[in-house]
Formats: structure tokens, sequence, C-alpha cells
């Protein structure tokens, strides 16, 4: 894999014209008011469009949709082929689809959504309709497959976006699968905030001569983003969120551990007055697509999620963002906080960590390469919300297991050529499926099953 030197600075901002797009495309863009290429993009677009393959590492927020669906659009126009894109979540596939649409809108680009959830006979429907692009999750995209509705025959642009996530998710079946039906003659772009070695795998059997490009060093977190701790003891979380959420008038994003623990603190909040809406696995396609929508709209100023959000959704102008609970990666705390200070705005992001948690704190620290300030705690905090006077215990999906490093480390499935279907080795004792067990990637395989970090 060769790896692309920086770009040195220029004194003037980099534009879209001269990045070799089409006139077509540059229009697009202008309509849609965006007129300045992020790093990502001002590197990978002239590449993508030589028709070379390319492994874009990048945080998320830096603006990959862009970087792959503008060569890709062009590309396709040129050589009358199909667009595949793979993506981990729901959520993600739809908000790429948008993306794509507002701009290949006036070129006539015809584009279909593959995702869990969802009726298949609307898919069916768009697949007859011979797309230009097929954007899908790898679980509804296998199903398809399986059943003899789509055809990868004619896939000539292919595009794993956040790779690592669905190697994470347990997809490495599916993607073994998928790739055994596209065409070899073919240009493949991948996109990931990691390179785990199953990744550097990936690229070395399945691209030809990749070009790689690094906007940021793993663990990079957002420039302007203001971090923040409290050292709190776990019953007195609930006293300290709804202090912040006083304290502050702007939308809040607050993460979960758990998708039990997303639904508490969900009824909490409103107990608290606040509009609040939650996302993780127990919500319905619809549901989560309401949630998101109403947050970005202001219907909902707090929104309660699992992890299923801290990858890709575009919500901008987040005031903060709180993790009640510190993650099971430390990855993935990079990518909570870079929910807020998002194009070009500034953000906080604000973390609960029990006494007992102060290794998982220097995990984290260490990955990002910086102390996280440590705030006292106020003098004063309000009383918890009222509770029944009955209440089931929360049933725990997953013991307090200290924060790792990265869960690629802890037995996560590889990814082999022709791989099969086992199931990887737990460091939990037990079993991993080999099938995604979050319900929000369209997962091919049993519902409900579970991996070590518990179904989200």
């Amino acid at each position: 894999m060769t790896t692309q030197p920086s770009t040195p600075a220029t004194p003037t901002s980099p534009i879209f014209f001269g990045l070799g797009l089409a006139p077509g495309l540059l229009e697009a863009l202008s309509r849609e008011k965006i007129h300045t290429p992020t790093p990502i993009q001002a590197r990978a677009i002239p590449l993508a469009l030589q028709g070379n393959d390319v492994v874009g590492i990048a945080q998320t927020g830096t603006g990959k949709t862009l970087a792959f669906g503008l060569p890709m659009i062009q590309r396709l126009a040129q050589t009358k082929g199909q667009g595949l894109v793979l993506l981990p979540t729901r959520e993600l596939a739809l908000q790429v689809e948008e993306n794509l649409r507002r701009i290949g809108r006036g070129v006539g680009l015809r584009t279909v959504v593959l995702i869990g959830g969802a009726p298949m006979g609307p898919q069916m429907s768009g697949l007859r309709a011979k797309p230009h692009v097929i954007i899908a999750t790898p679980g509804r995209l296998v199903d398809h497959l399986e059943r003899k509705t789509a055809d990868l025959s004619h896939v000539c642009v292919l595009v794993l976006d956040e790779a690592d996530r669905m190697l994470d998710m347990g997809f490495a079946p599916q993607l073994n699968t998928i790739l055994a039906r596209v065409p070899k003659e073919r240009q493949t772009m991948l996109f990931s905030a990691t390179m785990p070695p199953e990744i550097t795998k990936m690229a070395a059997t399945h691209m030809r001569q990749p070009l790689r490009i690094e906007i940021a060093p793993q663990g990079t977190t957002a420039d302007r983003v203001q971090q923040e701790l409290f050292m709190v003891r776990k019953e007195d979380k609930v006293r300290l969120l709804s202090h912040l959420l006083t304290e502050v008038h702007g939308s809040v994003l607050v993460f979960s551990r758990t998708r039990h623990g997303a639904k508490r603190i969900t009824k909490d909040v409103r107990a608290m007055k606040h509009a609040a809406a939650e996302i993780h696995s127990d919500r319905s396609l619809s549901q989560r697509r309401e949630a998101l929508e109403g947050f970005r709209s202001g219907k909902y100023r707090v929104l309660i999620a699992t992890d299923i959000a801290a990858r890709g959704i575009d919500v901008k102008g987040i005031e903060l963002v709180i993790n009640f609970d510190l993650p099971d990666d430390a990855q993935d705390y990079v990518h909570r906080i870079g929910r807020t200070g998002r194009a070009g705005l500034t953000g906080r992001a604000i973390s609960f960590a029990t006494p007992e948690q102060r290794a998982d704190v220097r995990i984290i620290e260490r990955l990002i390469r910086a102390a996280i300030p440590q705030k006292t705690l106020p003098t004063t905090l309000p009383p918890a919300p009222p509770r029944p006077a009955f209440e089931a215990p929360e049933r725990e999906e997953r013991s307090n297991k200290p924060v790792h490093r990265s869960y690629r480390s802890r037995g996560a499935m590889s990814f082999t050529p022709g791989g099969s279907g086992a199931a990887a080795s737990s460091p939990y004792g037990r079993s991993r499926p080999s099938s995604p067990s979050y319900g929000h990637g369209g997962g091919h395989g049993p519902r409900g099953a579970r991996t070590p970090r518990g179904r989200r």
C-alpha cells in the first residue's frame, strides 16, 4: 500500500474547481452551497477520479461521503457501470443516500437503499429500476443475493465505508459473500476511522495497489471540542445530568453503554421536563428515524443513544455530548465526542466516571494523547427524578468490565477471503456469533444474538 504524502498548505483555501470534477457536479456543489473541500476530499477526489484504489483514514465528520461520492458519480457516468456502497448501520446508509441524491439530482442519479427493518418490496422495486448506486448494509444485501433479487455483476466502483465498524460488528462473513459476487475488475475505495490489522489485510487481499491517505492519526480528537471529566458516584450520575441539562440550553447528546440504560435515562430526562428521544437497537427503524429527525429539527432537545449513533450521524450544532457511561472501547470515546464541534463550530464533551474507573480514564487519555481536565462536582445537586414505587431491577447487559484499547484486540473476527461463519473466541468465556447482533445493520443471522459488547 502506497502512502500519499500530505499536501503542503497553500496561502489560499482549496476549492473544488481544479480537482477534476465535471461541470455538472461543480454546479451541484454550488447549488448546495458547498464551496471548500475538506482535507480528505481535497486529497481523495483527484486520486479516485484517476481510477485508483484508495484507502482513506479519517475521523467522523470529515466529509468522507463526498470524498468517495463525487468521483463515484463521475466515473459511473463515464463507464456506465454500477456503484455499491456498504455501510454498517441503517442510519449511515440513509444519510449517505440522502447526500448522494442531493449531489446527483442534477445528473439524473438513481439510487436504492437496502437496509434491515424496512420492507423488502420497495427495495426489490428499486433494484428492478436499475439504479446507478446501491447503498446497503451487508446483512440485507446478502438477503437479496440469496433471494436472487440483487445482481452485482455490473459493479465497477465498490465503497466500504466505516470498514472498521463493519468488522467490529461481525460482518466479515457477509463481506466475504459480497466480495465473491462483485467483479474482480473494479475500483475499490475503503474508508475507516482506524487502521487495525484486519483492515490492512482486507486492503492487501481485495484492492489493487491502493493509495493510502491519512488525514489525522488514530485517536485524534476534534480540535474544537472542550473535554471535561467528572468523577461521580454511580447513584449521583442522574443528579449531575439534571444539573448539566439546566446549565446548558442547546441540544445535548447523551451516550449510554446499554440499551436498558438508555431507556432508563430517557425516562429520567423526561421526568426532568426536557423533550427527549432515544435511539438504540430496541427501537424500530421508523422510531429511530423519527428520533434523529426530531433531534435535528429541535423537537427533542436531548437525544439518548448507545454507540449505534457514535459514527457518521450528521447532526450539526450539538452543543454538548455527555458520556453518561464510559464506552467499552476507548476508540468509541473519539467517535462519541466527534458528534460535537462539527462544521467549524466549537463543542463540549463531558464524561462521567466512577472512582473505580480511573484506570479506564487513563486508557482513553493514552489513546488521545492528552489528559482530560477533571472538574469539581457542584456543591449541591438537584434531587433525582421520582421513580415508580416498584420498578424491576435493571438487567445488566454486561458486567462492569474495564475499557479496552481496541475491541479488535479482544478476539474480533478477522477478515479472510472465503472465510466461514465460525464463531470467534471471546475473552468473556463464551463464543461470539459470526452474525451481527446489534439489530441495526440489517443483520444476516439469528435475531437477538449477543456479542461480548452486548446488543446495542
